[in-house]
């Protein structure tokens, strides 16, 4: 049978729920300390325990305000430092932003509470890990979707990182918050039950360590040697028309020493200028020296439609062959402005450089590098595990390139890192990683760094990488297998909640009692 602790007051409640969700952050890069994340997710089911449907809703959206709040204000830095807001509006806008954002566990809270009534085990078992990560792949499409801070990122390094080539990060996550929900029952629970929960605890993690030594593809040839490449040029210089020159001097002077080697990787929009501008002075030549050497070069730059004033986020693969890639995902507000019409006059408060690209066609994210095909992601687009991917079984290997110096030396740079490394891990290839001010890495097909490019640091990388054949499980199924297993968890929820009202309602004619429900 559960024990039932005492209820608790409801500004301890509140204030728990909100250091919950903080302490959820120090899962995530650049702390790494994950199991702290079992610790949030207690404290969430403690705080809401007792509540009313209204009361949980608001603990929820608490929880949500300290994890959004302290994971990802860092926005406010690309809104004042770099577009030109006043401190003030940038972080009012950041706070509108996270306090938005947390509506999805306000929602969480609510639900969670609305249906507990039933055996001890719904909420914790069923409930919790089926709507949470139902809500967290939901806020990662929603509205063109924000997939940050997503629970399964802080097992990278941990033994469930061996679903992650099946299920994928929502998986992985599913599996962290179902941990969560029978260490709750461990410890509040007594008997039999208490011992059937650890039992199945354990063998989750066993089962996750046991995967990790599992391959699910193979050699494709042999290694490539491979340069990345960090300009490190700061954000407030980088799109000044002046210094053109001396950016492509600086990317030539970091490339030149490396040509012969079979990839050289250059950053998002590394070439701040658009490609018609540039090609006949700088392209053509760059390529003409790639090609004599053997060596491709892929590079980010801006890329103007012939005719229109529409234009792209590109990817440029030059030497042997020329190969375009155009940005599918753009980041709102960033890249492209939503609801123009609507918003009015706020649309002139960004003043950022580029704001207005056009979403890319290709119907998937391949590019032609040399004599492969690469997965290709441009910055935000390697938050979405579905998009990339569609690149397989054809990819041979990953590129990401990315320009985060947007927000400065905080924790999205690091956060950013190891989202990539699920990507590699998911799919199981090597991830070239060449962002503008870092940080650069070169990832295995296990997740893990080969090497690395510390931040704000003018430099390259030198490594290899193995081309690689055939696709896991999550390239092949996608999120599909994630949400399927969370919505049968909370249809489970359902039958078991009907069930039991159907006995409560059986015993209430017998005289008998009901017995303990929720948490």
């Amino acid at each position: 049978m559960p024990t039932t602790p005492p209820s608790l007051a409801p500004w301890l409640s509140a204030l728990l729920a909100t250091a919950s969700g903080a302490v959820l952050v120090l899962g995530f890069a650049p702390f790494g300390w994950s199991p702290l994340v079992l610790v949030g997710l207690l404290g969430l089911l403690i705080a809401l325990r007792d509540a009313s449907p209204r009361a949980g809703f608001w603990l929820g959206w608490l929880f949500g305000v300290g994890l959004m709040g302290f994971g990802v204000f860092w926005i406010r830095i690309s809104l004042n430092e770099f577009g030109n807001m006043p401190a003030w509006v940038a972080h009012l806008l950041s706070g509108v932003f996270v306090a938005v954002m947390a509506l999805y566990h306000g929602l969480l809270g609510w639900l969670l509470r609305r249906f507990a009534q039933g055996p001890a085990w719904l909420v914790p078992l069923l409930l919790l890990p089926g709507l949470y990560i139902l809500l967290e792949w939901l806020r990662g499409w929603l509205f063109t979707g924000f997939p940050w801070l997503n629970l399964g990122y802080t097992q990278i390094d941990g033994p469930l990182s061996g679903y992650a080539p099946i299920a994928g990060v929502y998986g992985v996550g599913l599996l962290l918050v179902g941990s969560a929900g029978l260490l709750y029952a461990v410890f509040h629970w007594a008997g039999r039950t208490r011992w059937i929960a650890l039992a199945v605890l354990l063998l989750i993690w066993a089962g996750g360590l046991w995967l990790q030594r599992v391959t699910w593809t193979q050699p494709a040839g042999p290694p490539r040697s491979v340069v990345v490449v960090q300009a490190s040029i700061p954000q407030t210089l980088k799109w000044d028309p002046d210094l053109l020159f001396d950016t492509m001097e600086v990317y030539w002077e970091l490339t030149e020493p490396h040509l012969g080697k079979t990839l050289v990787v250059w950053p998002e929009t590394a070439i701040p200028e658009f490609l018609h501008r540039v090609r006949s002075s700088f392209i053509t030549p760059l390529a003409a020296r790639a090609r004599a050497a053997g060596t491709t070069i892929v590079l980010g730059i801006p890329v103007m439609e012939p005719g229109t004033n529409r234009y792209f986020n590109g990817l440029l693969s030059i030497g042997a062959h020329e190969d375009l890639y155009a940005k599918r995902h753009l980041v709102p507000f960033g890249e492209f402005m939503p609801f123009k019409t609507w918003l009015g006059p706020l649309v002139e408060l960004f003043e950022i450089p580029m704001s207005d690209f056009s979403r890319g066609r290709a119907e998937r994210p391949l590019l032609t590098v040399g004599d492969a095909l690469a997965g290709v992601s441009i910055c935000y687009e390697d938050a979405f595990p579905s998009e990339v991917a569609q690149a397989l079984p054809e990819a041979e290997f990953l590129i990401n390139v990315s320009n985060d110096a947007w927000f400065g030396d905080s924790l999205a740079p690091h956060q950013h890192l190891e989202i990539a490394r699920m990507r590699a891990l998911e799919n199981e290839r090597h991830l070239l990683r060449a962002t503008n001010t870092g940080i650069s890495a070169i990832i295995d097909p296990r997740g893990r760094l080969q090497g690395t490019i510390p931040p704000f640091v003018r430099g390259d990388l030198v490594g290899e990488i193995e081309p690689r054949a055939g696709a896991t499980p999550f390239a092949r199924l996608g999120n599909r297998l994630a949400i399927g297993l969370a919505l049968s968890l909370i249809l489970a929820a359902w039958l078991t909640r009907l069930i039991h009202r159907r006995r409560v309602t059986a015993h209430g004619r017998d005289g008998r009692p009901a017995g303990p429900h929720g948490l």
